[in-house]
């Protein structure tokens, strides 16, 4: 894996750092894309970041924190090419890389505590793709995704 890509907004900001600190320790060349202080932001701005970092291919996965992951996996999945999904639960971490195939993970600082998101950070890099039953549905995903933004009729 080249790198991981990482952000959050203020709420998200002390989480971020301790996620961040423990992807380097366990060895991963981490880009961080904000915030880097509890000032309020706009979140969307820092999801969108991360998210085209992720299509456009510098990173092969991304990390977003919020206070509850749901505004930051909404804007980032507005990126095409963007799978993001909320994860508060080892299952919905690992079942996010191998169903969905989701390449940016979201967290809600204000839902689990740091141990927890060390738990499902590693659960959701160690788990890839499968495939399987899951291709036509990813694939279907990618295709409304065309569709939409290339704003033709379904």
């Amino acid at each position: 894996m080249s790198s991981i890509a990482i952000g959050s907004d203020e709420a998200g900001f002390g989480l971020k750092e301790k996620i961040r600190q423990f992807l380097t320790d366990m060895g991963f060349e981490v880009k961080d894309y904000g915030v880097y202080d509890t000032q309020p932001v706009l979140y969307p701005d820092i999801a969108v970041r991360v998210a085209q970092a992720i299509a456009a291919g510098h990173h092969e996965r991304g990390i977003l924190v919020c206070g509850t992951g749901i505004g930051m996996a909404i804007a980032a999945n507005k990126v095409p090419g963007v799978r993001a999904a909320v994860c508060h639960d080892p299952y919905s971490a690992e079942r996010a890389r191998k169903s969905n195939d989701a390449q940016i993970m979201a967290l809600g600082a204000r839902i689990i505590g740091e141990e927890l998101a060390k738990l499902l950070v590693t659960t959701w890099l160690h788990s890839e793709f499968q495939g399987g039953g899951s291709t036509p549905k990813v694939a279907k995903i990618t295709e409304y995704e065309r569709i939409f933004w290339n704003k033709q009729d379904v």
